[in-house]
C-alpha cells in the first residue's frame, strides 16, 4: 500500500514522515513537498505537490491509497487549497485521507477554525474514506519564545489564566502515523491535545525554575500585545493572528481533558517542563 504525506518538508511534515518510516509496516512512503530537494531524508520516493498547482495534484497521488493531508500554512487559502487535493485524490483513485484540523473545530473561537470546518465539510461530502485529527496547540508555539522571555525579563501573551493543553509537534506526528497505518479509525473525529493543561503563567514559573532567573508572566490587552509583537519584527497580520489566539485561549478554546492524543500513541504526551528543556539547549 501506497501511503503519501503532503507537507512533507514543513516542521510537521517532517516529524510525521519519520513517524511513518518507523513503524515499519512495510507500507511504500510517498513525500510530498512545494520544494521535494527540501525533504532531508532518502530512501524514500519524493514527488512534488503545491496545493495552489492543480496541474501538479493528480500526477503526485498516482498509485496512492492513503493521504495524509497536512493542512496548509497559508492561512485565508486553505479552503481552496484543500478543496483541489481533495479533487485531486478523487480522480487519482486514493481511498483513505487522513486530515489535520485543529482543536474542537466545529465549536472552536480560534480564527483559523473556519477554514478547517470547511475543510471537514468538503471531506464528508468527498465520498472518500476520511479521518479527522483536530490537533491542538504545538507545545513548540509557546517554547520558541523562552529565549525571548529570557531577553526581556518576562513573558508576555493575552491568554490570561486560560487553560492550555497543549502537546508536542512529534506527539501528534506519532498519532497521525499510528491511524494511516491501521485500520479501524475510517469516519472518525479526534481531538487530539496534551495530557496536562498549563497557564501562561505555568509556563513563565518552569522557565524560571530551570533557569534561576525570575521570568514573570505578564497578561496583557489583546491590542497592546498585537503591538509588542510587531514591535519585536512580526509582521502586523501574524502578530494580531497570535494575539487573537492567546485571547482565545483565555476562553477556553485550547483546553481539552480528553486524552485521546496519548491514547493513540500508547504513552503520556510530551511535558511542558521537557519541552522547556528542550528549548533552552
Amino acid at each position: 500500500m501506497a501511503i503519501a504525506i503532503t507537507g512533507a518538508s514543513g516542521q510537521l511534515g517532517q516529524l510525521t514522515l519519520n513517524a511513518l518510516i518507523g513503524r515499519e509496516t512495510g507500507d511504500h512512503i510517498v513525500a510530498l513537498a512545494r520544494t521535494p530537494s527540501k525533504i532531508a531524508l532518502e530512501g524514500i520516493e519524493k514527488r512534488e505537490f503545491d496545493y495552489s498547482r492543480i496541474d501538479t495534484l493528480a500526477p503526485a497521488l498516482k498509485g496512492v491509497e492513503t493521504l495524509v493531508l497536512i493542512s496548509s500554512s497559508e492561512i485565508g487559502r486553505r479552503v481552496v487549497q484543500h478543496r483541489n487535493v481533495i479533487d485531486a485524490a478523487k480522480i487519482s483513485g486514493v481511498q483513505n485521507i487522513f486530515y489535520t484540523s485543529v482543536l474542537h473545530a466545529d465549536a472552536s473561537l480560534l480564527s483559523l477554525a473556519d477554514e478547517h470546518r470547511k475543510t471537514e465539510v468538503d471531506l464528508a461530502s468527498s465520498g472518500l474514506s476520511f479521518t479527522i485529527l483536530r490537533n491542538g496547540w504545538y507545545t513548540e508555539n509557546y517554547v520558541n519564545s523562552v529565549g525571548a522571555a529570557l531577553k526581556a525579563g518576562a513573558f508576555i501573551g493575552s491568554a490570561a489564566d486560560g487553560r492550555i493543553s497543549s502537546a508536542a509537534r512529534a506527539d501528534y506526528a506519532a498519532a497521525l502515523a499510528v491511524v494511516a497505518t491501521n485500520k479501524g479509525h475510517s469516519g472518525k473525529v479526534y481531538e487530539l491535545a496534551g495530557d496536562n493543561a498549563w497557564t501562561l503563567s505555568d509556563l513563565a514559573a518552569e522557565i524560571s525554575r530551570q533557569t534561576g532567573k525570575e521570568i514573570p508572566y505578564r497578561n496583557l490587552p489583546e491590542a497592546e500585545y498585537a503591538q509588542a509583537l510587531i514591535g519585536a519584527g512580526l509582521p502586523a497580520d501574524l502578530a494580531h493572528f497570535i494575539a487573537g489566539c492567546d485571547t482565545a485561549a483565555s476562553k477556553g478554546a485550547l483546553f481539552d481533558d480528553g486524552l485521546q492524543l496519548s491514547t493513540l500513541i500508547g504513552k503520556p504526551t510530551t511535558s511542558l517542563s521537557e519541552s522547556i528543556t528542550i528549548a533552552l539547549k
